[in-house]
């Protein structure tokens, strides 16, 4: 039985997530940073024996944002032998005085289930946990080294999030309802990595009937100002 702060969790599984923003044209994901580490992992953390997986991720993300609604999708599950490090888990529990024999589960083999999370990070207030010195936005191409495998909890992430951007991925968590189609396609170029031919990108959209069209959006000359989308509610 694994026991931390008078809670019971369930042994040798955990979760990790990769929580996707965007703004100014940069995808972001949130990492944080250890107590006097130096080391950087993404948001995870344990299962209390009386939660239900989805509701550990949702609690440990809304203690870190602040955000209750949040977009979750579970993408795959990490089980190499070799992915936990030792080491690393040991110099945590020594800069945040935690006895090591007392928490000697937590140097055992984990499985870790990985989520991401889409969410519009100018709504967020950001949090550290009690181990944690910061909780900050770092840009996809500009990540610290992570922790463990979390580089390659990242990295699947987001193949899931370019192998599933045309399949009902409410990419309006990350653009706000209404958005026009210059910053739609400019979300789809940071995620797919690659410039996309405006009018290719911008038929391809109307064809898939999933956007309904609203007013135009003014900001300077009236007919340059583009039109504003959002996507259909039948859709996502």
């Amino acid at each position: 039985m694994s026991t931390l702060n008078g809670v019971e969790y369930i042994d040798h599984i955990a979760y990790d997530s990769v929580v996707f923003g965007y703004a100014a044209g940069r995808l972001k994901i949130l990492v944080m940073e250890y107590h006097n580490t130096g080391l950087f992992a993404l948001p995870g953390g344990f299962i209390a024996m009386h939660e239900d997986l989805d509701e550990a991720v949702k609690n440990g993300l809304e203690a870190r944002t602040g955000l209750k609604d949040i977009y979750l999708e579970q993408f795959h599950t990490f089980g190499k032998a070799d992915r936990n490090k030792t080491d690393e888990m040991k110099k945590i529990l020594e800069a945040n005085e935690i006895h090591q024999k007392e928490f000697q589960w937590m140097l055992s083999r984990f499985i870790s289930v990985g989520y991401y999370a889409l969410i519009n990070h100018e709504l967020v207030t950001l949090h550290p946990d009690a181990l944690s010195d910061s909780c900050t936005w770092y840009d996809i191409n500009k990540l610290p080294k992570l922790i463990q495998d979390h580089a390659s909890i990242v990295a699947k992430a987001l193949q899931t999030l370019r192998d599933q951007i045309d399949r009902k991925l409410p990419l309006f968590a990350l653009l706000g309802e209404k958005f026009t189609m210059q910053e739609l396609q400019g979300l789809y170029e940071v995620i797919l990595d690659e410039k996309l031919h405006r009018g290719t990108f911008q038929r391809k959209m109307l064809s898939m009937d999933i956007l309904e069209r609203h007013e135009k959006k003014y900001s300077g000359a009236a007919n340059k100002a583009p039109y504003l989308y959002s996507f259909k509610k039948n859709w996502n």
